[in-house]
């Protein structure tokens, strides 16, 4: 079965969950979180994460989905068909199949990554 938690409390599989701003829904094979703050996060447990965030969030994200501002200025990076999912701003880099805007590989401290494996290797959490 696939393990959720929130605040850790486990919610169990199938049941719903609404509880201070956290709504927890399965379906089918995906469970979705969602936040009061306007982020979505669905998985199906295996290997695909989607992550959405609400319009008014545009740029003032930061981490694995990119900076989300829609900033093509400067040259788009290649990018592994792996890590492209869609969403932040590479729908700027429109003309370049499988690449991300520069500001898109944006590390912690601010500069910005040359490659996909040091910039997610930059966000691991300790």
């Amino acid at each position: 079965g696939r393990n959720v938690s929130v605040n850790g409390v486990a919610v169990p599989e199938g049941q719903p969950y609404l509880r201070g701003g956290i709504t927890v829904t399965w379906l089918g094979d995906w469970v979705a979180v969602a936040s009061g703050l306007g982020v979505r996060v669905a998985s199906d447990g295996h290997q695909a994460v989607t992550v959405m965030v609400d319009a008014e969030l545009r740029g003032d994200t930061r981490g694995l989905c990119g900076t989300y501002n829609n900033d093509p200025d400067g040259k788009c990076h290649p990018c592994p068909a792996l890590w492209c999912g869609g969403g932040g701003a590479r729908a700027a880099c429109h003309s370049q199949p499988h690449a991300v805007p520069p500001d898109d590989f944006q590390r912690p401290r601010g500069d910005v990554a040359a490659f996909a494996s040091s910039f997610g290797n930059s966000w691991k959490v300790p």
